[in-house]
C-alpha cells in the first residue's frame, strides 16, 4: 500500500516525529506504516501557524532514499560539437545534457570562473569599479550564483523540476531543496556547487572556455545557418574562428552586447514585456513580527526555533498598472548589479542561513507596449529604456556607484528624503527624492503599491524601511524568437536561444530545464536529418 496523504501540523510540532505519525493515523485510520515527508510548506496566513505536509504512507517500509546519478554517455565523434556560448544555470545544464546524449559541449563564457570572479565583486563594492565582462551577472554560474539561489518555479509542465534539484542535490545542494515548497541554496554555498558542475563537464570530456567572448556571427548566403562563430579572447584580445554545426544561445538577461549584434546581423529579435522598479528593505525583524503574527518580543523568541525568517509575496494591480515583489530575499542583502561603467543596478541575495539583519525585494512594475509605445518599431526599446534609469541612478547617486534612496515613508508622500537608515547595499546610499530617478509611471504606480501593500501587511510602510533604485534586471526586455517545438530560431536553423537571455525562463531551475530542452530538441532535429 502507498498512499499519499496531505496533512497540517502545529509550527512547533514540525521536529515531533511521534506527533505527525499519530496526525496521519487518525487522518488515514492505519495502524502499522511508515512515512516519508515528499513536500513542506508553512501555512502563516492566521495566528495559528502551521506546517502543511505532502506525506508518503506505506506499509511495505522505506528503503534508505535512492541516490540519484547522472547517466553520461561517452563521447560520440561521429556527432558535431555543439557550441554553448554562456555558462550560467542554462548553459551549464546544457552542457550535462550534451553528456546524457554523448555529444561533446564546448562552452564559451565571458566572464571568469567562481573563484576569480569574486575579486571583481570586491572591486564592485569597495571601489565603485565595474568589470563589465565579470560582476554579479556575468561569470561562471550566471547572475543565479550570487543570487540567493532560489529554486522555487512553476515550470514543471515545461520539463523535470525534480531532475534539475536532484543534479543539485548530487553536486553538493542539501537535500532538503527535494521537500521545501519554496526551496534555495544560499549564495555561500552555490560556488562549490558550480565548480562541481564544471569539474563533471571537464572530467566527461566537455570544454569550457573562460574570458571569452562572442562578438560575431558569419552567416551563409541565404542567412539561414550560422557558419562560423567569432570568439575574442579577452586577455589576449585576439579573434578565433569556429566552423559552427550548432550553437546554444545561454546568455542571461543582461546580454545586451548580445542583442546588440543580432540587431546589427538583421537576426529577427522582439521587444518583450519586463519588469522595472525598486529594491525595498526592512529590518528582517520587523517582517518576521508582520508574517508570524508577534506581539511581543517573547512571542517571537518562541516561535524563531520552529520556523524560518519570514518572506512575503505581494501583489496590487488596477486598470493601468500592476505592481508585485520579485526575489523576496529574506536575512539578505542589496547587491550592487552593474554590467558597465556610468549605471547603478540593484538584486538580493541571502546566504543558505539567511541570517542577515536585514530583509529586501524587488518591488516592480510591469513594463509592456502601453508604456513603450516605440517597442513595436525598435526592439531595443525596452533594453534602452532600462539603461537611461541606470545611468541617471548612477549620476543622482553621485558617479560612484552609490545608489539614490529614499525612505518609504517619504515616497509615499512624495517628499524627499534627507537622512535615510542603515541599509545593506555597499557601496552605499545617497538619500534622494526618487522621482527624480524614475518616470512618472513607474513612481506613481509604486506609491499606490506600497499603500496597497500596507493594508495587506501593517507596518510594511515605516520610518525603518528603504526603498533603494532602480531594481531593472527582472528578466529579459527582448525575446529571440524561436520554433516552438524544434527550439531553433525562428530564421537561423542551428541557433537555439534559451533561457531568460532568450526571453523563455525566469530563474535558476527554468533557466536550466529551458538549457536542458533546448539541447534535447537540437539532438532530435540532428537525428531526424
Amino acid at each position: 500500500m502507498n498512499k499519499i496523504v496531505s496533512i497540517q501540523i502545529p509550527f512547533y510540532k514540525i521536529e515531533d516525529f511521534q506527533y505527525i505519525r499519530n496526525v496521519i493515523e487518525q487522518e488515514t485510520g492505519l495502524k502499522n506504516f511508515y512515512f516519508h515527508v515528499l513536500k513542506r510548506n508553512i501555512d502563516a496566513r492566521t495566528k495559528n501557524i502551521k506546517y502543511s505536509l505532502k506525506v508518503l504512507v506505506t506499509d511495505e517500509g522505506l528503503s534508505s532514499t535512492e541516490i540519484f546519478i547522472p547517466k553520461f554517455k561517452d563521447i560520440k565523434k561521429t556527432i558535431p560539437e555543439v557550441y554553448i556560448i554562456g555558462a550560467g544555470p542554462a548553459g551549464l545544464f546544457a552542457a550535462l545534457k550534451c553528456l546524457e546524449l554523448g555529444v561533446k559541449p564546448i562552452i564559451f563564457e565571458q566572464g571568469k570562473n567562481v573563484k576569480e570572479r569574486r575579486r571583481d565583486l570586491a572591486a564592485i563594492t569597495k571601489n565603485g569599479i565595474v568589470n563589465p565582462y565579470s560582476n554579479y551577472c556575468f561569470g561562471e554560474g550566471g547572475a543565479g550564483t550570487y543570487s540567493d539561489g532560489k529554486l522555487y518555479t512553476r515550470s514543471d509542465k515545461r520539463g523535470d523540476v525534480n531532475k534539475i534539484l536532484n543534479y543539485l542535490v548530487y553536486f553538493g545542494a542539501s537535500p532538503d531543496i527535494l521537500i521545501e515548497a519554496h526551496p534555495h541554496i544560499g549564495t555561500n554555498r552555490l560556488p562549490h556547487i558550480i565548480e562541481k558542475i564544471r569539474n563533471t563537464i571537464l572530467e566527461q570530456g566537455g570544454e569550457i572556455y573562460f574570458n571569452h567572448a562572442l562578438v560575431d556571427l558569419k552567416l551563409n548566403s541565404s542567412k539561414s545557418k550560422i557558419e562560423t562563430i567569432v570568439i575574442k579572447n579577452l586577455l589576449s584580445d585576439s579573434l578565433i574562428e569556429f566552423p559552427c554545426q550548432y550553437l546554444v544561445l545561454a546568455t542571461g538577461h543582461s546580454a545586451r552586447s548580445i542583442y546588440n549584434l543580432l540587431y546589427n546581423k538583421k537576426i529577427q529579435i522582439e521587444f518583450k514585456p519586463f519588469a522595472l522598479g525598486v529594491r525595498v528593505e526592512h529590518p528582517q525583524e520587523m517582517i518576521d513580527n508582520i508574517q508570524y503574527h508577534c506581539n511581543t518580543y517573547q512571542d517571537w523568541e518562541n516561535k524563531r526555533q520552529y520556523l524560518p525568517p519570514a518572506r512575503y509575496t505581494l501583489v496590487h494591480t488596477e486598470k493601468n498598472f500592476s505592481a508585485y515583489s520579485f526575489c523576496m530575499c529574506p536575512g539578505g542583502i542589496i547587491a550592487p548589479c552593474a554590467t558597465d561603467k556610468e549605471e547603478v543596478v540593484t538584486n538580493g541575495w541571502s546566504p543558505s542561513k539567511r541570517n542577515n539583519p536585514f530583509a529586501n525585494s524587488g518591488i516592480v512594475v510591469s513594463i509592456t507596449e502601453k508604456v513603450l509605445p516605440h517597442a513595436f518599431q525598435n526592439p531595443l526599446a525596452g533594453m534602452y529604456f532600462q539603461k537611461e534609469i541606470e545611468n541617471k541612478c548612477f549620476e543622482k547617486g553621485g558617479r560612484n556607484l552609490f545608489a539614490p534612496a529614499q525612505r518609504i515613508t517619504d515616497f509615499v508622500n512624495n517628499k524627499r528624503s534627507h537622512s535615510v537608515p542603515d541599509c545593506s547595499y555597499r557601496p552605499g546610499v545617497v538619500p534622494s527624492h526618487l522621482k527624480e530617478c524614475l518616470p512618472e509611471y513607474i513612481y506613481q504606480s509604486l506609491q499606490k503599491a506600497f499603500i496597497q501593500f500596507d493594508k495587506k501587511m501593517k507596518g510594511f510602510i515605516t520610518e525603518q524601511a528603504i526603498v533603494v533604485a532602480p531594481e531593472s534586471r527582472t528578466s529579459s526586455p527582448v525575446r529571440i524568437p524561436r520554433n516552438k517545438n524544434t527550439f531553433h530560431h525562428i530564421q537561423i536553423s542551428n541557433l537555439y536561444p534559451c533561457a531568460e537571455g532568450a526571453g523563455y525562463a525566469g530563474g535558476i531551475v527554468s533557466a536550466a530545464i529551458d538549457g536542458m530542452n533546448a539541447v534535447g530538441a537540437l539532438f532530435q532535429n540532428q537525428i531526424q536529418q
